[in-house]
């Protein structure tokens, strides 16, 4: 029941004299579904389906695409034509595809050639073109020049620097959007976001262009300034960002952050992944007394039909699905109980998306009516178990790694929750150490080989008070990593949840993330990785958006290495005001496998905080090793959020 629709384009295979990060998903699909292509497509099927006989030239396999979102297949075809030999006879929209030289013969009344920047393509064949037959392509539902980044190719990935947030504002529970430009910093110039907020149902409550200023500034979009500007009720749905102008990066990333108005409530994570995937996993069943809500938003201009999408324990292969429609571009808040009403904590639950909808965030509700936001994960479809892994502690050390907070003991309780994220991983062989700030071992175990129906939570806490141990500064991070002392297999894409609860409040916050080799210069497959080249990835640039008063930021570095790096780490924390100027710097030596934990309000004085302003930012700066961090905010005895940190 899956979109047969190619959303992802493999970064490893884009790579080119120009270092871009490819990860962004497919171009191709997102010049087909941008919401201002979807108007232009409904006038230009329209035009196809009245003039009559139709041959479609086909000459990049894209006809079958446009199909899956605006039902090509309904026209009247005269005949599928490609230029490749080795294409003749393959099925088509239910065709056997012809050779171009047989078009003029078809007795089409009209020609539709599949494919963008078409004059190129077509130039070439015109003489073999029915005479006086009119002819359309995907040129007539191309976006504006204006909104093109690289107007000469159409389908190069930085002209579609795209990604859906979602966007609330009602019942006093508000939303905030915070990145920076960080284009600038490959050379982009003028730069702007194209935004269009849709509401739940999928109708467009808003569009607009804004400008981002030059340099490296601070970008950022909260849900009420959006609200008072367009004069809008209160909405729950999607904001689609489109960037214009980008460069060096066709990603969009940024920072969530959730709140409300009486500071009970504040979670954050971060953007959506771009592309619609067929699986998620890493969504945790509710405990007893909580409600967890998958925020479904369909990243498409066609509705997911009722049964599209599903939810299974992981696991297991009873599936139940959503029978109801949800419409083009529209979000739908999925209460997990009304498919699985049994699951409970710590059961993980595995999406079934049909590639329907980008990486979707889910939220808790407790039993005091406290509501957090976390994210799912992208569950790979495309991995096996890869039989080299147990063999390469020699030449890789520890290995892939999987570092997560441990956060002040003092102030709170941390857990890790290992959680399957392909459909090839039916175990997942693990050891789990508990590590200080120094880098120094206080407990490390074999967990097993965890069978992928088994949900495992690690609790600090009991681990250290049954070891008798303690964190020689009151906190450290987990470090989870791959363990064949049993045998068992494993395929390198390794993920958890971590969980962490306020002591004093009983608020909670969680982030999940995966595995990856660090500070080693050895590589192996893409590890270890890099945000802006080929691997290895070996410094740091952290982006650390700043919470608006009286909220206070934290942050948790951990300097992982799978072999011995660099003793300590030679970081900087960078503090910018809004429009990219450099107010102030702070340097930390972290040790090789240890942290650092820091405040924003304790490690900048109340001048360099003023001078700083709102909307101010802090970039980790490491040229020497490879950093991970994470970042929150601090709501006093109220609240407080945590997520991973991004890089650019």
């Amino acid at each position: 029941m899956s979109l047969q629709i190619e959303t992802f384009a493999n970064p490893k295979t884009v790579w080119s004299a120009a270092p871009r990060n490819s990860s962004g998903g497919s171009s191709l699909f997102k010049a087909l579904g941008h919401p201002l292509a979807a108007e232009a497509a409904a006038g230009l099927m329209a035009r196809l389906k009245t003039a009559g006989r139709i041959a479609i030239f086909d000459p990049d396999g894209i006809a079958e695409s446009f199909d899956q979102l605006y039902g090509l297949r309904s026209c009247a075809i005269a005949g599928i034509f490609v230029q490749r030999l080795e294409q003749v006879g393959r099925e088509v929209l239910g065709r056997p595809a012809q050779l171009v030289t047989e078009m003029a013969a078809s007795g089409a009344d009209m020609i539709f050639a599949a494919t963008f920047d078409a004059t190129r393509r077509l130039d070439s064949i015109r003489r073999l073109l029915p005479a006086a037959v009119p002819i359309l392509s995907l040129d007539q539902i191309r976006l504006p020049a204006e909104l093109l980044s690289n107007p000469g190719t159409y389908l190069d990935p930085l002209n579609f620097a795209t990604n859906f947030a979602f966007l609330r504002d009602e019942k006093g529970r508000h939303t905030r959007i915070v990145t920076a430009n960080y284009w600038a910093g490959y050379g982009a110039g003028r730069l702007a976001l194209w935004l269009c907020l849709f509401d739940g149902d999928g109708r467009v409550l808003a569009r607009w262009l804004e400008p981002v200023a030059p340099g490296q500034s601070s970008l950022v979009i909260d849900s009420r300034n959006v609200r008072e500007r367009f004069s809008l009720g209160e909405f729950a749905g999607s904001l689609f960002l489109h960037v214009v102008g980008a460069r060096g990066h066709d990603v969009v990333k940024y920072a969530l952050d959730t709140f409300d108005d009486q500071g009970r409530e504040l979670s954050c994570t971060h953007d959506a992944n771009a592309w619609p995937a067929d699986l998620y996993a890493g969504v945790p069943a509710p405990a007893e007394g909580e409600r967890v809500t998958l925020w479904v938003q369909n990243s498409h201009p066609i509705a997911v039909p009722a049964g599209g999408i599903g939810l299974n324990l992981m696991g297991t292969v009873a599936i139940a699905r959503l029978e109801r429609e949800i419409p083009p571009f529209a979000s739908y808040p999925l209460d997990v109980a009304t498919l699985l009403p049994a699951a409970r904590w710590p059961q993980q639950i595995e999406v079934q998306a049909g590639r329907h909808f980008v990486r979707p965030r889910y939220e808790i509700e407790d039993a005091d009516g406290r509501r957090r936001i976390a994210h799912a994960n992208v569950e790979r479809t495309d991995l096996a178990a890869d039989p080299a892994l147990p063999g390469l502690g020699n030449a890789l050390g520890k290995g892939y790694i999987l570092p997560f907070p441990i956060l002040p003991l003092d102030e709170f309780a941390s857990l890790a929750l290992p959680t399957p994220m392909t459909t090839a991983q039916r175990e997942l062989p693990l050891s789990l150490a508990l590590i200080d700030a120094d880098g120094q071992v206080a407990v490390e175990r074999f967990l097993g080989r965890i069978q992928r129906h088994e949900s495992v939570p690690v609790e600090v806490d009991e681990w250290l008070a049954a070891a008798g141990a303690t964190l020689s500064r009151g906190y450290g991070h987990f470090e989870l990593r791959y363990d064949f002392r049993d045998g068992g297999e494993a395929d390198g894409w390794l993920h958890a949840i971590a969980r962490y609860r306020q002591r004093h409040s009983g608020r909670r916050a969680e982030t999940s993330f995966g595995a990856h080799v660090f500070n080693t210069a050895i590589l192996y497959r893409d590890e270890p990785q890099s945000y802006a080249g080929p691997p290895p990835g070996l410094t740091t640039r952290l982006f650390l958006r700043l919470g608006p008063p009286p909220l206070d930021t934290i942050c948790h570095l951990v300097y992982p290495a799978s072999l011995p790096w660099a003793e300590t780490s030679a970081s900087e924390l960078r503090l910018y005001d809004r429009s990219g100027r450099l107010i102030a710097c702070r340097a930390i030596a972290i040790p090789c496998g240890g942290s650092h934990f820091w405040r924003y309000h304790t490690t900048f004085s109340a001048a360099e905080r003023g001078r700083a302003g709102e909307d101010a930012y802090v970039v980790v700066r490491d040229t020497t090793c490879r950093l991970f961090g994470f970042h929150g905010l601090a709501g006093g005895e109220a609240a407080f959020s945590l997520d991973h940190m991004f890089g650019f």
